[in-house]
């Protein structure tokens, strides 16, 4: 069956970011959860068939937040060895320097929402142990927006979604 233009049009496609983590997985799971409610769906290794004694069994190969809100979030632990969060090599990069944010990391995840209090719940969780970009603060683009590294490594935006006017 072949499908048409038409056919791809009405099709419904979500983009999920999907977080691979080497050991925190359940824990960055958690407290995702934690900060936007919904269900939580962790599966381990060892629910996949790996004896229990194997090391790895207990690690995540499928967890999922979704939440009402429209929040989804996807993470698994890369099978192998764990690695130390946020140490040496390959901790993040994201900073502010002279006005301008760089980085060497390749997403960052964002959230956006309608009014200022309802994002700056949000931000006053995730910031819990995280190093902040950019205070949550007015911008010239939106009533509010930040940015922050999480205990976990990622990289988010939070704004509130500017209202557009069109010509």
């Amino acid at each position: 069956m072949t499908s048409t233009r038409e056919d791809r049009i009405t099709m419904s496609i979500n983009t999920v970011a999907h977080l691979n983590f080497h050991g925190q997985a359940r824990a960055a799971l958690e407290f995702y959860h934690s900060v936007f409610g919904g269900q939580i769906t962790v599966t381990t290794y060892g629910d996949f068939g790996m004896p229990a004694e194997l090391p790895g069994a207990t690690k995540v190969v499928f967890g999922q937040v979704l939440a009402d809100n429209g929040f989804r979030l996807m993470a698994y632990d890369v099978p192998g060895q764990d690695v130390p969060l946020a140490q040496g090599e390959g901790a993040p990069t994201t900073r502010r320097e002279n006005g301008v944010t760089l980085t060497e990391e390749p997403f960052f995840l964002s959230v956006r929402g309608e009014t200022v209090e309802e994002v700056g719940a949000l931000w006053e969780q995730l910031a819990e142990g995280a190093t902040v970009v950019e205070a949550y603060a007015p911008a010239q683009w939106a009533p509010a927006f930040g940015m922050l590294t999480d205990r976990f490594g990622i990289t988010w935006i939070l704004d509130v979604a500017a209202e557009y006017v069109q010509a």
